[in-house]
């Protein structure tokens, strides 16, 4: 599997696309008036304690306070079984303590960062764990060999532990011990400025996305990171040049003409993804709702009628969809519970590899999911870890005309909304007459359709009623003020 990287640089705005194949599989970005928090460490104070749900409430120096639950501070539980009903965390929290703690969660939504006192400080093979002296393996290293010659290259260190990341396979121990040498130096330049600092305030920043892409997201398969901002390009190969000689070749300026994201029909993808719907190959269509909650995709067949039976026409759509999903979830950065409705499928063969070829497709995202059983109701549960934002909520906002409902009032609704609004207005206020003012498009259904119906009510009511155009109202909007005497 081949796979690219484009970084396009704007005073504003950084975005990074990874391409495997050519595909577009992920989109990154970062915004300097929206700049990410995640991996930052902050001396905290606590603000206050929340004993019914064992956490806290830290001012980290943001706008709203962060949030920091009982099971993210390390606390060692007699029972080591996840269960921390009988600890009280008024036992290890004051209001008013201050807290060395790092966002393993940025804001999303109206949620505020969520903390953590585990800390973790990622390097380009691997992560230092400081307070926990163990040594472990990326999961997505599934050699048995290698990972015995993993836990057997090096010892926990003064600070802490490690953790191998997938990259470090097959990497030598030179390499490995130049990577530890740094992270132990980087966590003692932390520690002294924890020190120095006052409460609220940053201890330490991740480094900038166009230099997290080369520690995070390139692997081995990478063959070339297409940079559109020439200092950016420099930036890029003197890290690189410090911490992964290899790829600095790799880093290469692209001054075409043409932007980078349109050569590659990136922008036409973003688009694609900010839609509703998703067609599949084969004339069928995905659906996709994303709600605060959780997100929902519903499979439908389509068109498609296929050329053998209908329980293999179903099955086939349902396969089809899985490498659709999988895809659309890595670029929409779908995160929190995720439910899938397949389409019923009978066969007890046919849901086992369905099940099978959504856990394989899913293997190459590098955010963790778990995957429920299929439901007698074609359901498959999914939870995918969610750190940041989904593109739809970088890129969007709420809807201002149907507060994201996805859907607003139909003219008839709103125009019998308004003959009601008027017989509470008749009885309530003696008013001469009625102006009513609203959009165009319930002018002209008062004045059609509803005509009848509003010559009926002035009549019952014995007032006259007067309609005014505003066009600036949207459809859902109208008000209705007094007749001046004059009129």
């Amino acid at each position: 599997m081949s796979q690219e990287i484009l970084v396009n640089v704007t005073p504003r705005e950084v975005r990074v696309a990874l391409l495997e194949n050519s595909i577009l599989q992920e989109v990154h970005i970062e915004r300097s008036l929206h700049q990410g928090l995640l991996g930052n460490i902050y001396k905290g104070r606590v603000n206050r304690l929340l004993p019914g749900i064992q956490a806290a409430f830290v001012d980290i120096g943001l706008d709203r306070s962060a949030f920091l639950h009982i099971s993210d501070m390390g606390i060692q539980l007699e029972n080591n079984n996840g269960d921390f009903s009988n600890v009280d965390i008024r036992d290890h929290l004051v209001a008013g303590k201050e807290i060395l703690v790092q966002v393993y969660k940025d804001p999303i939504g109206s949620k505020g960062a969520r903390l953590t006192t585990q800390f973790t400080i990622p390097s380009r093979f691997l992560v230092l764990t400081p307070g926990t002296f163990e040594i472990g393996v990326s999961q997505r290293i599934t050699n048995v060999a290698e990972r015995e010659r993993m836990q057997n290259m090096i010892t926990p260190g003064p600070n802490g532990g490690y953790i191998f990341r997938t990259v470090a396979e097959g990497v030598s121990l030179s390499e490995i011990e130049k990577d530890k040498t740094f992270l132990n130096t980087l966590w003692t330049e932390v520690a002294a400025r924890s020190r120095l600092v006052k409460a609220a305030e940053l201890v330490y920043a991740e480094i900038p996305i166009v230099l997290r892409v080369l520690r995070d997201l390139v692997g081995y398969e990478v063959e070339k990171i297409r940079v559109d901002h020439a200092e950016s390009v420099r930036e890029m190969q003197k890290f690189a040049a410090l911490y992964v000689p290899a790829l600095v070749d790799k880093i290469e300026y692209y001054g075409n003409d043409r932007p980078l994201f349109d050569a590659y029909s990136i922008e036409e993808e973003l688009q694609k993804a900010l839609q509703r719907n998703v067609p599949l190959k084969s004339g069928g269509h995905l659906v996709f709702d994303q709600t605060e909650a959780m997100t929902t995709i519903d499979v439908n067949t389509g068109s498609y009628l296929g050329r053998s039976n209908q329980e293999q026409t179903i099955f086939k759509t349902n396969l089809e969809a899985i490498e659709v999903i999988a895809r659309q979830v890595r670029l929409r950065n779908l995160g929190g519970i995720i439910i899938i409705d397949f389409i019923d499928m009978y066969d007890p063969s046919h849901k086992d590899n369905l099940l099978q070829s959504l856990t394989a497709a899913l293997a190459k995202d590098s955010s963790k999911t778990q995957i429920s059983e299929l439901s007698s109701l074609g359901l498959v549960q999914m939870t995918r870890k969610r750190s940041r934002e989904s593109l739809e909520h970088i890129l969007c906002v709420t809807c201002p005309l149907c507060q994201r409902r996805g859907s607003i009032k139909s003219l008839d609704t709103v125009c019998y909304e308004i003959f009601r609004e008027l017989k509470r207005i008749a009885k309530n206020y003696n008013w001469v007459g009625f102006v009513i003012i609203a959009s165009p498009q319930v002018i002209d259904e008062l004045l059609n359709e509803e005509s009848s119906m509003l010559a009926e009510l002035e009549a019952s009511l014995g007032k006259p009623i007067k309609l005014q155009t505003e066009m600036s109202y949207v459809q859902e909007r109208y008000d209705i003020l007094p007749l001046s005497e004059k009129d």
